[in-house]
């Protein structure tokens, strides 16, 4: 075996390391922490019906859980793991944000409306629901519109931009209600079913879950003028490009596909968990053109000009 020779072996040993080297160098951000660690973590909401949510056996599903889910299988398959962990964590309106930014998880599934000021700190996928914000109330209260809360207690989750929206209201329309903030939207929607608030403003498919899944759904409607009309989104960690490309590639996926018109049929138009109920809530218009053109456009995209 000549010198040569071994020389020329050893220098492509040496190259292949090199290539292999850099080909593991690729990976930055997200997609390089998971595949470090072999695990993904799923930010989950625990009442934000029926994005995601919790059954009688308190696992998390529900439709932003799917469509995460669908997320974590292109990941395994990018990163060709044989397996891949997915952890949830459960997160509120308060710490989904810092939670997202800071690493704890990786993708948040929950109930999130993507606007500028949460751009500026996070990313976000392409939209998959669009929510009008309205009120729910108990019937035999007689309450029809936001006009009629001056001097009541009026209930919304802390860390929501439904807060913003009461108090640009209140301040546009001189009706001085009293807020008062549930720690998430079960909490919320508790002090509406006791009387301490006369009315819930929240995401509508929020509301109807939440009344649908209520002791007495009778006993309740969502009512009153939309404040809002916002793009709900899955949520991700800024500024990493490599993960924000699949997920988003995945997502417009499911959209071209057709995938996210049955995960929609099967969460909003079919009898759900934990009581089978079915919210009958059509596909709006607005989330019909989001699917056509995916984007990520922030809530300031939607307001009529």
């Amino acid at each position: 075996m000549s010198s040569n020779w071994k020389i020329g072996c050893a220098a492509a040993l040496v190259l292949a390391a090199g290539i292999q080297s850099a080909s593991a160098q690729e990976l930055t951000g997200t997609l390089k922490k998971v595949k470090d660690s072999g695990a993904i973590t799923l930010g989950i909401r625990e009442s934000s019906f029926p994005l995601s949510y919790l059954d009688a056996s308190q696992k998390p599903i529900g439709y932003h859980i799917d469509i995460c889910n669908k997320i974590a299988d292109a990941v395994k398959t990018r990163l060709a793991l044989k397996a891949l962990t997915v952890n949830q964590q459960p997160v509120t309106s308060q710490n989904r944000i810092p939670l997202t930014v800071n690493g704890t998880i990786d993708l948040e599934c929950g109930s999130t409306t993507n606007d500028s000021s949460r751009q500026q700190q996070v990313s976000f996928a392409p939209t998959t629901y669009v929510t009008n914000v309205k009120m729910a109330v108990k019937k035999s209260s007689g309450i029809t519109s936001l006009s009629q809360l001056g001097g009541k207690p009026v209930a919304t989750t802390t860390g929501t931009t439904s807060v913003q929206l009461m108090r640009a209201n209140e301040k546009g329309k001189g009706v001085d209600f009293k807020e008062v903030y549930g720690k998430d939207h079960a909490d919320s929607f508790l002090m509406l079913e006791t009387d301490r608030a006369v009315a819930f403003v929240m995401d509508d498919n929020l509301l109807l879950g939440l009344i649908a899944n209520s002791k007495n759904p009778a006993e309740y409607a969502v009512v009153g003028e939309s404040l809002s009309v916002e793009p709900i989104a899955i949520m991700l960690r800024k500024d990493d490009p490599q993960f924000y490309g699949l997920v988003h590639a995945t997502v417009k996926d499911l959209m071209k596909s057709g995938e996210i018109d049955k995960l929609y049929q099967k969460w909003f138009l079919s009898p759900i968990p934990p009581k089978g109920v079915n919210l009958a809530f059509p596909m709006s218009d607005a989330l019909k053109n989001a699917i056509a053109n995916p984007n990520d456009n922030p809530k300031e995209a939607y307001v009529k000009k």
